[in-house]
């Protein structure tokens, strides 16, 4: 979400700025109590927006609940209210209960349209920040929920520097040894048998964020299963290890009964933690190590949906080439594409043209740079998921392949 281009509430002696706004005097308890909007002042305030239908609002608010309750434990001054995007009443006080902190009346729309409008909210779930003068701190409070749990209060630009430096030195010095010797182990598992970490000293190692829950996850391991024993094959220095973000161990021995790689033994905390670091926003995520220990991308499960097992040992030089290989194939690709799933023609973008990051609506999968897209309806797929499809070429076309990578067999791996 971007950043609203609003100014800060107006700060007032009592911090109570923010509330002019508001066309009501108290807030509602999760019982249905009033709420005081006396007993706001003094305190950093997060305006919780967010709904019972949307998942990731479901997702999202354990998360700042065990954040919330932390931050009270230790005594910190702050506040959440929640400001809900729920359809009726009643869904209301279902998701409401869910929250240990007051929220603004549903029936209240003025309030709630006044801070939504203020804010600019243009998506949820979302967290704004105000401090207790009332004034607007942070935008993106859900990012840096899920970033820095406790450890981002009070959320001033002083406190996220200090965070950033301290990231930026761990960086600096990481090591696969630091990254994977969790909890004094110093050893993965591989089924049945502990493999040192020191034996994957010097080699590139794929950390694959995953869980059972996810389907996404289920079918992306199956293709990187595939492209993981080719490269064993060909006996390259590659090894991948599983970090499980199961919700209980059980998920986590039935997902990695699927893979045919490492894992680092069950640890619903220590998972979180290095997704934390890694700064990792959705699974499945691959992200890559160089044989020196630090982080070559965070981007692999794309590569590996683009390039598959071409796009090995990941480097910017090796990428750079097949995107460039890439490039010069892509021209013989038909410029306009008529595809069964669209009722729409389809136009050859590359990334310059509109085709950043998106998610094809063919195979499910991420997509970077090329792509056949509908920018009217949001549609988009990879070149290789139009294969077969009629189209308009302005040269000579080339065969098709399953994967443009394919035509890069010539570039050693």
């Amino acid at each position: 979400m971007d950043a609203p281009t609003t100014g800060s509430a107006a700060a007032t002696g009592d911090g109570m700025g923010l509330f002019t706004v508001l066309s009501t005097d108290f807030l509602l308890s999760p019982s249905g109590n009033k709420v005081d909007l006396k007993e706001l002042e003094g305190k950093t305030i997060g305006l919780y927006f967010a709904a019972n239908w949307y998942w990731k609002c479901e997702t999202f608010t354990p998360i700042l609940t065990l954040v919330y309750h932390q931050l009270k434990e230790e005594g910190s001054k702050f506040e959440i209210v929640f400001v809900s995007s729920d359809e009726d009443h009643a869904s209301f006080e279902r998701f409401h209960s869910l929250m240990p902190w007051p929220a603004i009346p549903f029936g209240d729309l003025q309030s709630r349209r006044s801070l939504t409008q203020k804010f600019q909210i243009e998506g949820i779930p979302s967290l704004i920040i105000i401090n207790s003068k009332g004034e607007l701190v942070q935008t993106d409070g859900v990012e840096l929920i899920n970033r820095y749990e406790c450890q981002a209060f009070p959320f001033t630009s002083e406190r996220m520097a200090e965070l950033e430096a301290d990231e930026k030195a761990k960086h600096a010095s990481q090591t696969l040894e630091k990254l994977l010797s969790l909890n004094g182990r110093d050893c993965v598992i591989d089924h049945k048998r502990q493999v040192p970490i020191s034996e994957l000293v010097g080699k590139t190692v794929g950390l694959y964020f995953s869980a059972r829950w996810s389907s996404p996850c289920s079918k992306f391991t199956s293709r990187l299963a595939s492209i993981y024993n080719n490269l064993k094959e060909k006996d390259e220095e590659f090894e991948i290890v599983f970090v499980s973000m199961d919700k209980d161990e059980a998920g986590y021995l039935q997902c990695y009964g699927e893979m045919p790689w490492l894992a680092l033994r069950y640890n619903h905390q220590s998972s979180k933690a290095l997704a934390r670091y890694f700064d990792v926003q959705g699974i499945p995520a691959l992200i890559i190590i160089g044989p020196d220990g630090k982080t070559v991308t965070r981007e692999g499960r794309n590569l590996i949906n683009l390039h598959l097992e071409m796009a090995f040992p990941f480097t910017e030089a090796r990428i750079r080439l097949l995107q460039e290989r890439m490039d010069e194939e892509a021209r013989c690709y038909p410029r306009t594409l008529h595809h069964a799933g669209h009722r729409h023609i389809l136009n050859l973008v590359s990334e310059n043209t509109g085709g950043g990051p998106y998610l094809c609506c063919e195979c499910e999968e991420q997509g970077l740079g090329w792509a056949y897209q509908c920018l009217g309806c949001g549609y988009e797929i990879h070149l290789k998921c139009g294969r077969g499809a009629q189209g308009e070429c302005t040269g000579t076309k080339q065969e098709e392949t399953d994967d443009p990578s394919h035509a890069f067999s010539s570039i050693a791996p």
